[in-house]
């Protein structure tokens, strides 16, 4: 069974770059046709997608974060990377890596096989 966990900094300051990684075990994020999404869910707010890669590294992100957002892989590690520029207090979230069988742009619990528990990421001064 493949796990997921999240990692990073939990504190970042406005302005700054907040990067985070997830480390997968029990399956390669290179096996066919998986693909790996970062959502988040900032307090009192819903699951909102941030974007994905795919088994084969194409990239996909959601329209009103792309200009921040970068998304990468680091195969020899089995792990997948987010990166979100120029963070504000309304980046505050719990930040999830989850893995789909289908692609999807939604942060639907039930659309993906396997979720990381989340790792709490917030901007402040």
């Amino acid at each position: 069974q493949v796990q997921l966990q999240e990692s990073g900094p939990g504190l970042v300051k406005p302005s700054e770059t907040l990067s985070l990684t997830c480390t997968v075990s029990g399956g390669l994020i290179t096996t066919r046709f998986y693909y790996w999404s970062w959502i988040r869910q900032p307090p009192g707010k819903e699951l909102e997608w941030i974007g994905a890669i795919s088994n084969a590294g194409s990239t996909y992100y959601n329209p009103s974060l792309k200009s921040r957002t970068s998304i990468s892989r680091v195969n020899y590690k089995n792990q997948i990377t987010l990166q979100l520029n120029s963070v504000t207090p309304e980046d505050t979230a719990v930040y999830y890596c989850a893995r789909s069988a289908t692609f999807t742009q939604r942060g639907d619990r039930s659309l993906y096989d396997s979720w990381g528990q989340g790792t709490q990421v917030t901007v402040s001064s």
